[in-house]
């Protein structure tokens, strides 16, 4: 198919600006690809005490923000597909905090963790390289605002970015 243009800034939320910013110009499905080697290289290596680390008393794991990112993704994606194909039904916001404190992410290994990244991101690619520009421009509404099926494919790959960022400084650095 073609490659997803950059969304304009009338194509999701204010929140998500920074996200969109600092994706890389280029091909986003090859951004993303990249993000998964990235973030393996980034947490693969990891004991599983150090998956269970967390920066504050109030803070995530590592395991938490992983499973956490993978969360996301999936309602990105999922959100992404349904506006992508037409459906104009308004989609329902999500409480992050809600979602990890109900996932157990700390009973799982970090390798099992980082797996399920890795197949939730490589169906991620999938469904934004099969996405027509015409697909790719459809908008609908998320948690009460607009967004386009291809400002999820940005704000997929610049949530990522984030929270690999955070990781890096505030979990690995110490």
């Amino acid at each position: 198919m073609s490659e997803i243009q950059r969304p304009g800034a009338d194509e999701f939320a204010p929140f998500y600006a920074n996200y969109v910013a600092g994706v890389p110009d280029g091909d986003v499905t090859q951004v993303l690809e990249a993000q998964a080697r990235d973030l393996a290289a980034l947490v693969g290596g990891l004991n599983e005490a150090r998956g269970d680390y967390r920066y504050a008393p109030d803070k995530w794991t590592v395991k938490e923000v992983l499973g956490h990112i993978t969360d996301t993704e999936r309602i990105f994606a999922y959100r992404a597909l349904r506006i992508s194909r037409g459906d104009a039904t308004p989609l329902a916001g999500f409480d992050q905090d809600s979602y990890v404190a109900n996932a157990h992410f700390g009973h799982r290994s970090l390798a099992d963790l980082l797996d399920e990244f890795r197949a939730v991101r490589a169906a991620t690619v999938a469904l934004f390289r099969a996405m027509t520009a015409e697909e790719s421009r459809r908008a609908g509404s998320a948690n009460s605002v607009p967004v386009s099926a291809r400002a999820l494919a940005y704000i997929a790959a610049g949530h990522e970015r984030h929270h690999a960022r955070i990781l890096r400084e505030r979990y690995l650095s110490a």
